[in-house]
């Protein structure tokens, strides 16, 4: 008995076109996912009148809620669907659109993430300085300056001395340090100059050899500078190693200097060729031995009393001698500053043949070392460098510390010790605040 054929099972889609089931069966899965564009585009017209009715009788109505092609009110929807597919044509490139700016600039912005590879330079100093409180008004002088007579280093000071020197004029508020390296006609370092002209290479002194190299090092590491101070400037007596061939060789202007009291000082002739050329010498040397050196200082000693014998004015030749040998010095060393720490431009013209206002030097400090005239003295020193003074004058600190036209003050320790000296300063101006 031949075997009957069972009927088919299932959903009863033998009602559905054959044509329609082909596609259901062969693109479910990109029916689903692209249905509205793949049925508007690949199913004909007439069959997509009708594909919703026949899909919809084997989806529940829950779901056919969620299937926007089953809910097409009209012809109009489906067409509009159609409408909307792009055709196949090549993507064009973008146009590139210009960022769109903030309204406002962004402010505070986070700093860059430190990198392993920014590394510090290798040429910081040992000891870099970190001011960690504000500068108090003292501090902001630019030059709060000392001097050292030629002989304070003290003979024979190790490195280690030296240096520690420097620290200590460091914590008591100096920032400069004014050190005789000439005085009474001879140098205070091997000099080739002397050598060649006396026949001996320095003052008489125990010096280590680089004392003065330790001491401008040691300045420079903690911002400090070091001013050379020309002691005694053109003026010897009896002591100076160099005083027997003055005289021989005429070099000494007639008379005595007792300007300074206590003490008999001979002024050398700088209109004499020779003695000119040995002090420009020596300058040309010392700036070029010492190429760190911040300047040179030269004080009221490098002029020529007006009560020497004879009233002879030499201020022409002392102007001259002046502006070549500080024209010799920048060709050497145009780094360095050329000072002068003198009396005002009146007393030192009239009195000292020193009419420095025409020697083109860089900084002028005016000396004030007596108490009655300090008020005439004052608008001198606010109209240049600044001033020098001595322990008389420390009734006067607190006023020029605060005062704002006075840029400089130097300190001449007269008592010779420059260490109580500035631990008398720093007592002081800590109270002024």
């Amino acid at each position: 008995m031949p075997r009957q054929k069972k009927e088919p099972s299932g959903c009863g889609c033998a009602s559905i076109p054959f044509s329609v089931i082909l596609l259901i069966l062969g693109g479910g899965y990109v029916l689903f996912t692209q249905r509205e564009h793949l049925i508007a585009r690949f199913i004909p017209k007439d069959v997509r009148e009708n594909i919703s009715g026949e899909i919809s009788r084997f989806i529940p109505e829950d779901l056919q809620q969620k299937i926007p092609f089953l809910n097409a009110s009209d012809s109009a929807d489906a067409e509009e669907v159609s409408q909307n597919v792009p055709e196949a044509t090549p993507t064009p490139e973008p146009t590139p659109q210009q960022p769109q700016l903030p309204s406002v600039p962004i402010s505070n912005p986070s700093p860059p993430t430190p990198t392993a590879e920014i590394k510090p330079r290798g040429n910081l100093p040992e000891n870099p300085i970190t001011p960690s409180t504000p500068q108090s008004i003292w501090e902001k002088k630019a030059i709060r300056g000392i001097y050292f007579s030629r002989y304070q280093i003290t003979n024979n000071a190790t490195e280690e001395m030296i240096r520690a020197r420097v620290r200590y004029y460091r914590d008591r508020g100096i920032n400069t340090l004014i050190h005789g390296v000439w005085g009474n006609a001879c140098t205070m370092y091997k000099s080739k100059v002397m050598q060649a002209k006396f026949g001996y290479e320095s003052c008489p002194n125990e010096f280590e050899d680089k004392w003065l190299d330790w001491l401008i090092d040691e300045a420079h590491k903690h911002g400090m500078e070091v001013h050379a101070y020309f002691e005694k400037g053109i003026k010897i007596d009896e002591n100076s190693p160099a005083f027997d061939l003055a005289v021989q060789r005429g070099w000494i202007v007639p008379g005595v200097d007792r300007t300074h009291p206590g003490v008999d000082h001979y002024v050398l002739n700088v209109g004499i060729p020779e003695v000119a050329e040995f002090f420009t010498n020596i300058l040309v040397e010392f700036v070029t031995k010492y190429p760190q050196i911040d300047a040179v200082q030269w004080d009221d000693y490098l002029g020529y009393h007006a009560e020497l014998p004879g009233q002879v004015d030499r201020t022409l030749e002392l102007t001259n001698f002046v502006q070549k040998a500080i024209s010799a010095t920048k060709a050497a060393n145009p780094s360095v500053s050329f000072d002068i720490c003198h009396h005002n431009p009146y007393w030192a013209k009239r009195y000292f043949a020193a009419d420095w206002e025409n020697w083109g030097v860089d900084r002028v400090f005016i000396q004030v070392y007596a108490e009655e005239n300090f008020a005439e003295e004052l608008p001198y020193v606010e109209a240049y460098d600044g001033i020098s003074i001595t322990e008389r004058q420390f009734n006067r600190l607190e006023e020029l510390v605060r005062n704002p036209k006075v840029d400089n003050i130097l300190l001449f320790p007269l008592s010779g010790e420059p260490e109580k000296m500035a631990d008398e300063v720093k007592r002081l101006t800590v109270k002024i605040k």
